[in-house]
């Protein structure tokens, strides 16, 4: 049987035709240039080299690439190199080797860069929790097995323990205060749980341990009632950085204590629930069930 394999010509193509055409056509350019970016994000490279990788022009380029990407191509260069050497202070690393390592002059190039990307210095970061003396253990909650960090003023974090095990769940709150010292101690997280989740005499005593901007923007979500949410874009504004959307998103991110400073009560500006560090669906639970508590 024979196929004839000639397009049809019936019709015009529509705009929303015209629109998708486009879209794949800049996916072929956009995949190109995300591999060449990738390849060589350490050099830093401008505009104009990066364009000329992929056969356009600067203009052109950054104009495609920021509509296909949602930033341009200069921030998610930034983005590759601030996850990198976040990595690096994480696992250790001075932050002069970590400045070289990630294709930066010197200190005060990654000082910049953690500031414009989170807000705190790359000390900061490293030495999260320095001098402190944190117990941890795990207790049930109404969201699983939570694994509780408790500093000697209060709660100082609280995540959950998921599919991926307890190694997985210690190790992403150990990275948030690397330099503490830390002691296993399942009586000291029980004790926590139950006043949280059962109530107790008294205010749950939270310690926030950040820099002063990632403080601000934890201390701002607490303005948000049960049962309610708010945008990015709102919490930013009572941080008082408005525009600071990227480094906002960064702090909220970075909240080590878990529903009781309520990060999972922000959404993107058209209502979508965006990602959640302990899962969507933990998420969907929490504000589920604060609706349901809020509507009587």
């Amino acid at each position: 049987m024979a196929y004839d394999m000639t397009p049809t010509r019936s019709a015009p193509a529509s705009g929303v035709i015209v629109q998708l055409e486009e879209r794949a056509r800049d996916y072929d350019r956009m995949a190109r240039a995300l591999a060449w970016l990738a390849d060589n994000w350490r050099e830093h490279p401008s505009l104009d080299e990066a364009a000329d990788a992929v056969g356009l022009s600067p203009f052109h380029f950054q104009r495609v690439f920021t509509r296909w990407a949602g930033v341009s191509p200069r921030a998610f260069v930034a983005s590759i190199a601030h996850a990198e050497a976040r990595t690096l202070l994480e696992n250790g690393a001075s932050v002069l080797d970590a400045a070289l390592d990630t294709g930066l002059s010197g200190p005060s190039r990654l000082h910049d860069l953690f500031i414009a990307q989170e807000s705190v210095t790359p000390g900061e970061a490293r030495r999260r929790g320095e001098g402190l003396t944190l117990r941890w253990g795990l207790a049930p909650t109404p969201f699983g097995t939570g694994l509780f960090t408790v500093a000697p003023r209060g709660l100082a974090g609280l995540g959950f323990v998921d599919e991926a095990g307890l190694d997985a769940a210690f190790a992403d709150m150990h990275r948030r205060f690397p330099a503490a010292d830390w002691i296993r101690d399942d009586e000291a997280a029980r004790d926590m749980a139950v006043k949280a989740f059962v109530g107790s005499d008294g205010p749950l005593p939270i310690v926030l341990i950040g820099s002063p901007f990632h403080i601000q923007v934890w201390k701002a979500l607490l303005r948000i009632p049960a049962g309610a949410t708010a945008t990015y874009g709102e919490v930013a504004g009572w941080a008082g950085k408005p525009k600071a959307y990227q480094a906002t998103g960064a702090a909220i991110g970075a909240n080590p204590v878990s529903l009781l400073i309520p990060c999972h009560r922000v959404i993107a500006r058209d209502g979508r629930l965006t990602g959640y560090h302990w899962g969507l669906g933990r998420k969907a639970a929490m504000l589920g069930l604060e609706a349901v508590a809020a509507a009587g």
